[in-house]
């Protein structure tokens, strides 16, 4: 994070995210030049993924290695934070990169031509922009490898996860269970987005995903007491 951590009056970015995903609208860039807009807060994230089709115990195809981390508030979420003054949403989430998962500057650059999307809370003047950079699957796993001894670790970022991108034979192990986790703000619509934004799941595999459930196990009356 960046030293302000106090943006328009805002509470420190824990509360930021208690915004229910619901209440996020989509905003094209141009709108942004809007007065409405000018006074909000603005947060930046970005979605670091790779193409990889080694399989996850030997059965499982992973689709895309995406990388995520386990927040210090218990939620998943996106590298990234606030946008300090006089920067932009791009040089933010550059800053946020090196000091959440340990990259040397510039060693994954993100531009203004990586932007997917950008939303706003009305209710929390809040404007959130998601980039999305594609590495090689060399460079992926060496950024989780350099998470564990970057400047946030074990203070903002608790745990990194690539998130599984397959459904096990129950119908639910696999991505189901992982949509069923805590996300913080909106970072898993913004995960489903990028998903089929970049056709790594089908818009039907995902809902299918999404309205899976788990198994519930009955025991059997033992007759013999």
């Amino acid at each position: 994070m960046g030293e302000n951590m106090y943006h328009s009056g805002l509470p420190f970015e824990d509360e930021i995210g208690l915004v229910a995903a619901e209440s996020y609208q989509t905003v094209s860039k141009d709108e942004l030049h809007q007065p409405k807009y000018r006074d909000c807060a603005q947060a930046a994230h970005v979605v670091i993924y790779a193409d990889t089709n080694a399989p996850v115990i030997r059965v499982f195809n992973p689709r895309a290695a995406v990388y995520m981390q386990l927040r210090f508030d218990g939620h998943m979420g996106f590298p990234g934070g606030m946008v300090d003054a006089k920067e932009s949403p791009e040089d933010a989430v550059n800053r946020e990169l090196v000091e959440e998962s340990g990259l040397g500057p510039g060693q994954v650059h993100v531009t203004e031509d990586d932007l997917l999307v950008v939303h706003h809370s009305p209710s929390k003047r809040l404007i959130l922009h998601l980039f999305v950079k594609k590495v090689s699957l060399d460079l992926f796993c060496e950024i989780e490898g350099r998470t564990l001894g970057c400047i946030e670790w074990a203070d903002e970022v608790m745990g990194i996860v690539r998130v599984p991108l397959y459904t096990m034979a129950d119908g639910y192990r696999g991505l189901p269970a992982f949509l069923a986790s805590s996300f913080i703000g909106n970072s898993k619509e913004q995960l489903i987005l990028f998903l089929k934004e970049k056709n790594i799941l089908t818009k039907d595999e995902i809902q299918k995903a999404l309205e899976a459930r788990p198994l519930v196990l009955t025991s059997k009356p033992n007759n013999d007491l």
